[in-house]
């Protein structure tokens, strides 16, 4: 018993008021920025629908999808942002939306909501931003959108948690885990039509690499 109680005393000492006021935050947590990216995400969806479907690219366009002749000569820089929050019809948001919900909430409540957000965004940018690159170098260019490089920087995020040997914010995943969703996703990039895989490279990339910064 007296060994029990010594240890029960240390680890009470251990939780320092600044973890158990962490800890408090996590339980009340609603993840705002995971709910407020979906509920934008489904939005758009449904005005693009009523717009002329969600799947003609004219429409797509005019809401801003990544489209790189615009963003060079038209200077229409925004579409590096706007098209990760549009979709190319219902299986598209759909998969994507289940993903950000699945891997958003727990990452949301890991990272807090504003370096949630920045790492979203910049995964967002990144992913599109690689696409330009690729695209010119090749003079072949393709209308595109979706979440899915602003996924892939999440996915980042996971795989900073499994390689780094303490974790990410106290944090750690199992590496095999990670390897076998990143596994599916790339299987199913490189077999699917019309899947934009510079995206999902660049948004894993700043995804990782953000982290490390941020969480130093």
């Amino acid at each position: 018993m007296p060994v029990r109680k010594a240890a029960a005393v240390r680890k009470a000492a251990a939780r320092t008021p600044q973890k158990i006021r962490k800890e408090t935050r996590l339980k009340k947590m609603n993840y705002p920025v995971t709910y407020t990216l979906i509920g934008i995400n489904v939005l758009l969806f449904v005005l693009e629908t009523l717009a002329g479907g969600s799947t003609n690219t004219s429409v797509a366009l005019r809401f801003g999808a990544f489209y790189a002749p615009y963003v060079q000569q038209r200077g229409q820089i925004w579409r590096l942002v706007t098209s990760a929050f549009l979709h190319f019809g219902v299986t598209h948001i759909a998969c994507n939306m289940y993903t950000l919900y699945a891997i958003g909430r727990p990452l949301e409540r890991i990272c807090g909501p504003a370096k949630f957000l920045v790492i979203y965004f910049v995964a967002a940018i990144c992913g599109n931003l690689l696409t330009w690159v690729i695209e010119n170098a090749r003079s072949s260019y393709a209308v595109s959108a979706g979440a899915s490089g602003a996924l892939f920087g999440l996915f980042g995020v996971l795989l900073a948690m499994a390689i780094l040997p303490h974790g990410l914010a106290g944090y750690r995943v199992s590496m095999r885990n990670i390897l076998i969703t990143l596994g599916i996703n790339l299987v199913y990039g490189f077999a699917a039509k019309n899947v934009n895989m510079a995206a999902h490279a660049g948004g894993l990339i700043a995804g990782f690499l953000l982290s490390l910064i941020l969480f130093r």
